[in-house]
């Protein structure tokens, strides 16, 4: 039987990204994710929900990513769900779900003067990823490190808003 644990999250960063490294040297970086809902209550007037997500990101991709996701910026965090447990002082357990994050890219234009990377200039964000295969086992087009944007007929080129329908779900 086949299982699936894939996250795709469009959100605001709620603190910036912290930076960790392990006692083993492995590098860890954690932040929080806002992520909103709208919808018509009962009363028939729209409301907005918000969702928390706590965000881990592992390796070298966590120290790609920590100096450039910062609060308040609109970020796309793909993953995966991990539930850890412990118990505190006074035995008692607690859980937390995390997303465990391989693949980030920040959603919003870069200022003038930032320049872009593929030949494209201008720009809709930074990518990064951590190469992995896909969906379909297709490795991921942009290969690990750090992923300049993508230059030329997409949205995200020239320093438009990102269109949703252009983001990488496979």
């Amino acid at each position: 039987m086949a299982s699936l644990n894939k996250v795709m999250l469009i959100g605001n960063v709620g603190k910036d990204a912290e930076l960790r490294y392990l006692a083993n040297g492995t590098p860890q970086a954690k932040f929080s994710l806002a992520v909103n809902r709208n919808f018509k209550g009962a009363d028939g007037e729209w409301k907005e929900e918000t969702e928390w997500f706590n965000i881990v990101v592992w390796a070298a991709l966590a120290e790609r990513i920590s100096q450039n996701v910062t609060k308040g910026k609109q970020i796309y965090v793909e993953g995966r769900l991990s539930t850890r447990s412990w118990d505190d002082d006074q035995g008692v357990k607690h859980y937390m779900t995390e997303v465990i994050a391989n693949d980030l890219k920040i959603l919003e234009r870069r200022e003038a003067g930032q320049g872009g990377g593929g030949g494209g200039g201008g720009g809709g964000g930074d990518e990064w990823g951590d190469g992995a295969p896909r969906a379909g086992g297709r490795p991921q087009q942009r290969t690990g490190g750090y992923n300049a944007p993508r230059g030329g007929g997409g949205a995200a080129s020239g320093g438009g808003d990102v269109d949703v329908d252009d983001l990488p779900f496979e």
